[in-house]
């Protein structure tokens, strides 16, 4: 049994980025949980956004769509608010390369408008935010811990480190109670398979499920810990019920530093399909913004909030691709090619 699992029956929470992959998860664990959960999402296209996502868990959570940039519009869904996860966000490092205007719009000033309305309407909310391993860049020694400099390579990391400052500087103030959750590659049920620059681990579950051959940038040695979904809601749910926030920051990784070819080979087993691992040559565009290997030391979080990862990549992948032969319609449809994204996602 999760130690926050009483904390929040009758707590009345807001989930920014709800209807989205992680934010769905996290609403549906809130539910469950006995909260009061309003979901907040603008639906914004490409950013993976379904109302599906929360098939089981609706009846239990007030829908509000809208852009938390706005305050008008928002400024009812949070007044009464306990609790605040922000999850709302563009993660593509791609596209930011590509329209570094529109990350800038919601990554960081959607975003400082937001914290200003919560910082005036409910003055030391506890605000628990996701944020990106990204920010950190080229790492310059593995894992990386929380003083690891921050030096981002992309847009998308230079967006999200604002808005991690935001949510800092509010908390130096007073006038809010904020935690940032730097994450590394989340995988599970509820990606959006079928909108690309959702992650490399996204395209992989997609073509291994539809038995597409698996392209793996070479060398392919390249290091990550994927994150179960599961395991980050649970840090998120830590971090939203502690007490007193015993620190600001906490890198989060899924405790096995994993090779990408590794982790297209477990995949496509895993799938029983068609498919095959594949070499593919790394695209000049891709190399500008990719971070070469990345494993998180998460020992702070282990230590401050009592949280550790718990699912194996093996079991994680097993039970992602059973979600989605289970809702195949919903999640893979019949029509469509999705775009390969850089493998440094």
């Amino acid at each position: 049994m999760n130690s926050w699992q009483d904390s929040y029956a009758g707590r009345r929470v807001a989930v920014t980025g709800g209807l989205g992959f992680l934010g769905s998860n996290l609403a549906h664990a809130l539910a469950w949980a006995g909260a009061e959960v309003t979901v907040l999402d603008a639906l914004v296209r490409g950013c993976g956004g379904k109302r599906e996502n929360l098939e089981g868990a609706a009846r239990h959570c007030r829908v509000v769509q809208t852009d938390i940039g706005d305050p008008e519009e928002t400024a009812g869904a949070v007044e009464d608010c306990d609790i605040v996860f922000n999850l709302a966000g563009e993660i593509s490092h791609g596209r930011s390369m590509t329209e570094p205007e529109r990350d800038g719009e919601i990554n960081t000033a959607a975003q400082l408008r937001f914290l200003g309305l919560l910082a005036h309407m409910r003055p030391g909310i506890r605000v628990v935010y996701a944020g990106t391993r990204q920010v950190y860049g080229v790492p310059l020694s593995l894992p990386v811990d929380e003083d690891h400099p921050i030096d981002p390579v992309d847009f998308n990391g230079i967006h999200k480190y604002a808005a991690t400052m935001y949510h800092m500087l509010y908390s130096r103030l007073g006038q809010l109670d904020a935690a940032v959750l730097r994450l590394s590659n989340v995988y599970g049920p509820r990606m959006a398979l079928d909108v690309p620059g959702q992650g490399f681990l996204g395209v992989f579950l997609r073509q291994a499920l539809l038995g597409e051959d698996l392209g793996v940038y070479q060398p392919g040695d390249q290091l990550r810990d994927p994150i179960f979904v599961d395991d980050a809601v649970d840090a998120f749910l830590a971090a939203g019920a502690v007490p007193t926030l015993p620190a600001r920051s906490f890198n989060l990784g899924g405790g096995q530093a994993l090779r990408l070819d590794e982790i297209a080979t477990t995949i496509a087993q895993a799938a029983g399909t068609e498919s095959r691992v594949c070499p593919l040559e790394f695209p000049q565009r891709a190399k500008a913004f990719d971070i070469g290997s990345y494993v998180a030391d998460w020992s702070r979080a282990r230590r401050l909030l009592d949280w550790r990862p718990r699912t194996d990549f093996a079991t994680g992948v097993e039970r992602t691709l059973a979600f989605y032969r289970d809702h195949w319609e919903t999640y893979l449809p019949a029509s469509g090619a999705l775009c390969t994204v850089a493998q440094g996602q």
